[in-house]
């Protein structure tokens, strides 16, 4: 028998399902089960109906929030500035090639059809390239590119190896993408 779940906020209980549901949906695709979501959860899967209307538009909410760009942009705001430029460019490396990684996971389970249409917030790649810019801003003298022209570098690598039709060897790492991109960035020492 399956322990009663904590009380909870109807904002909770939502949110708490959503990210019970974004593992099965990477493993099992639109196919998983409310059963599997449930147990997963912890609930009854009569709780996910008090919640969702319909399986579909809990996986749909899963779906959106695994695409929405907030989370990345906090990552890249709270990243960690110390150290040399390598070591911040590596982070940030890090960062996108986890993101991209984990987009291009759903679009293999998911196919193009079930990425979900509606758009970013407004502002968004304001909001990123602010982010970028002002990670780097404390090195943009030791560059011969600027910050964001620096990070769309990144970007590019990071978003190539991590694409299963462009790359056909193993992806890059954030090392691998800083050195590429600094040796080609940096001012001659």
């Amino acid at each position: 028998m399956t322990p009663r779940a904590p009380a909870l906020t109807p904002d909770e209980r939502r949110q708490a399902l959503i990210e019970a549901t974004l593992p099965l949906v990477l493993d099992h695709g639109r196919s998983v089960t409310t059963r599997q979501i449930a147990e997963a959860a912890g609930v009854a899967e009569g709780t996910i109906f008090r919640v969702f209307n319909t399986k579909d538009d809990l996986v749909d909410a899963a779906v959106a929030e695994a695409f929405d760009m907030e989370p990345y942009v906090r990552a890249v705001e709270s990243l960690d500035r110390t150290g040399g430029l390598d070591e911040v460019v590596t982070r940030a490396a890090q960062v996108m090639l986890d993101r991209f990684q984990h987009v291009f996971r759903l679009l293999a389970v998911l196919g193009h059809d079930g990425v979900p249409r509606k758009q970013h917030p407004e502002g968004w790649r304001e909001r990123i390239g602010a982010a970028h810019r002002e990670l780097l801003a404390a090195y943009a003298e030791e560059l011969r590119v600027t910050p964001r022209e620096l990070m769309r570098y990144v970007r590019l690598l990071a978003f190539g190896s991590t694409n299963p039709h462009v790359n056909d060897g193993p992806p890059l790492t954030a090392a691998d993408i800083t050195a590429l991109v600094l040796d080609g960035a940096r001012k001659d020492r």
